[in-house]
């Protein structure tokens, strides 16, 4: 998967244009991501992404950053052994196509605020 392009509530990954936030798995893209509370990443808001067995997650919080990832959050994605890379979305985006060669790397992109 590589993304093509991102602006301000846009992202085109594979040539395919989305409109709200997303998760890119080696394999595929869900765009239906939604958090418990909109711009907080929360530990039951990753299930799926535990469940794909990624190495490293790359979260963009937002065009402004205005996701926040909780220390706690942080913390269990530690325990579990997966990387946690958190940036605002335009340069999440630069670090995937960067590292998604590798397979194991999932990115849950917030493409607003």
């Amino acid at each position: 998967m590589k993304i093509d392009y991102y602006s301000f509530g846009r992202i085109t990954i594979d040539g395919k244009d989305y409109s709200s936030d997303v998760i890119i798995y080696p394999d595929r893209v869900d765009s239906s991501w939604w958090r418990k509370e909109g711009h907080r990443l929360d530990i039951e808001d990753l299930k799926d992404i535990l469940e794909s067995k990624s190495e490293v997650l790359i979260v963009g919080t937002g065009a402004y950053g205005t996701m926040v990832v909780p220390g706690e959050t942080e913390e269990f994605l530690k325990r579990k052994g997966i990387k946690l890379i958190a940036l605002m979305t335009k340069d999440a985006t630069e670090t995937f196509n960067k590292l998604s060669g590798s397979g194991k790397v999932i990115a849950a992109l917030h493409l607003t605020c």
